[in-house]
């Protein structure tokens, strides 16, 4: 497996960083895992949503035909 160091962090990242992995408990190493693991997850259907939407935005967007409107339908009592 690879390893990653991380220069610099602030101190009120690291101790929230070991608040949070007492909290599921686990060590800090571990919850720095699952917390990289989870940034970089693709979820299929953001992906997909994202995609749509820019597949949206290149071609001015969608135009749909106005709904035609009839008058109100009375409502039978129960």
């Amino acid at each position: 497996m690879a390893q990653l160091l991380v220069r610099n962090l602030p101190d009120d990242v690291k101790d929230r960083l070991r608040a949070r992995a007492e909290r599921h408990h686990r060590s800090v190493e571990a919850e720095a895992r699952e917390i990289l693991a989870a940034a970089v997850h693709v979820d299929p259907v953001l992906a997909w949503l994202d995609e749509s939407a820019g597949l949206r935005a290149a071609h001015g967007g969608v135009d749909l035909p106005e709904a035609e409107r009839s008058a109100a339908r009375p409502v039978e009592p129960l």
